[in-house]
């Protein structure tokens, strides 16, 4: 799979089965970019801005469910 399929495949997903959710509780999710490794990069916003659950939302919410999609998916960070 190609850089720029793999980018449409992830940006899929988060919009259809993990931005619902977050906006839901008042967050926000952008998906910024993914390297030849896996490494999918987002921002968190809203809400999730500062939350002390962010970082589970990052590894337990998005990071496992396009990783399950997904399994050439090997991680997921904040954007810097």
């Amino acid at each position: 799979m190609d850089s720029e399929e793999l980018f449409k495949q992830v940006y899929n997903i988060i919009e259809k089965d993990i931005k619902p959710f977050i906006n839901a509780d008042g967050g926000h999710i952008e998906l910024e970019s993914v390297d030849d490794n896996g490494v999918v990069y987002v921002t968190l916003g809203g809400a999730c801005a500062g939350c002390m659950g962010a970082a589970y939302t990052l590894k337990g919410g998005v990071e496992r469910i396009l990783k399950e999609k997904i399994p050439t998916i090997s991680e997921v960070r904040l954007a810097i």
